[in-house]
């Protein structure tokens, strides 16, 4: 019988052994082979050396989990082992077939962000040889979050300097009137899903400093106008709801080492009646250019709750 010790003295013992040792249990009944003891800072397995080996890749996974996160729960332990999780009691739903795609990004508390559907794939693969990437779709297709989830993945690895994040600040359906406080506070209800996004994939602080030092920024769309926007991931949300006019300003902002994606829900638009979306036009026009991709979402990429797809398809939004 072969002996394997492991020091775990650059974590809290409580976090990565779990209330009531339960995260301790788990491992132990996924390594039924092994005889785990653990004592203080230092864990002492015996057993066959393939399974040692085994357990040792996990373990340290389970580690630096700990460590980067300062956070572990059961199903973060029944993951990273490895572990069959049990299925919804209702049955409706399956393992979802991308749920071990590529994490595009870690957020707070171990949150893994990734592509979790065909065309949200489509998004990450086509971005990789395009630099305007045009995603359209119904509410709900996850098309915001990923291209959010691509944009903070290309600033943690430093291929950019900065996010510049914008949608049309036009009403949805209703008339909101004179907004009191200053410029920031008049605009964030617009720009609120976007923040949204950004808290699920950067620490709280880490965002308020990016925010602060404009290393994301987060502006309506009037206000691209007259800049050259370079070195940077640059995306327009909801641009169903620009004109013309402004769909081409925001395209030609574009510097020589940027990436743009714009985002849109044509079934969704809230300009006035007699105004036509630029993304009809730009949709049009653009399909053939090289270096700009479409990836069209469905009703087979709403992520929501399941009812958001037949809501969607009651309303004649989405075919199946």
């Amino acid at each position: 019988m072969n002996e394997l010790k492991l020091s775990i003295d650059q974590v809290n013992p409580a976090v990565l052994w779990g209330p009531n040792n339960d995260h301790f249990e788990i491992i132990k009944k996924q390594y039924p082979k092994l005889k785990i003891v653990a004592r203080g800072s230092e864990v002492k397995v015996m057993g066959d050396e393939r399974e040692l080996t085994l357990f040792q890749e996990k373990f340290d996974h389970l580690v630096e989990h700990v460590e980067k996160f300062e956070t572990l729960n059961v199903n973060d332990v029944e993951r990273i082992l490895g572990a069959k999780i049990s299925a919804p009691a209702d049955g409706a739903t399956t393992p979802d077939k991308f749920a071990s795609g590529e994490v595009l990004v870690f957020g707070p508390n171990g949150i893994m962000v990734r592509a979790r559907t065909p065309n949200q794939h489509r998004m990450v693969d086509s971005l990789s040889k395009n630099d305007i990437l045009f995603a359209i779709g119904p509410a709900g297709t996850g098309k915001t979050y990923t291209a959010v989830a691509l944009a903070v993945r290309a600033l943690k690895n430093k291929e950019i300097k900065r996010i510049i994040l914008t949608r049309p600040a036009v009403e949805a359906g209703e008339n909101l009137g004179f907004l009191p406080g200053d410029l920031k506070e008049k605009i964030d209800p617009y720009l609120r899903p976007l923040y949204d996004a950004l808290d699920d994939m950067i620490p709280a602080e880490k965002l308020k400093l990016y925010l602060e030092n404009r290393t994301i920024e987060i502006a309506p769309l009037a206000f691209m106008r007259g800049r050259t926007l370079d070195n940077c991931f640059v995306i327009l949300d909801e641009a169903q709801n620009a004109t013309d006019m402004q769909l081409k300003m925001f395209l030609t902002r574009m510097g020589p080492s940027a990436k743009f994606i714009v985002t849109g829900d044509v079934t969704q638009i809230d300009l006035p009646k007699k105004q036509q979306s630029g993304l009809y036009t730009a949709l049009r026009i653009l399909t053939d250019i090289k270096g700009i991709d479409i990836v069209y979402l469905s009703g087979e990429d709403v992520v929501r709750h399941k009812l958001v797809k037949r809501i969607l398809e009651a309303y004649g939004d989405i075919q199946n």
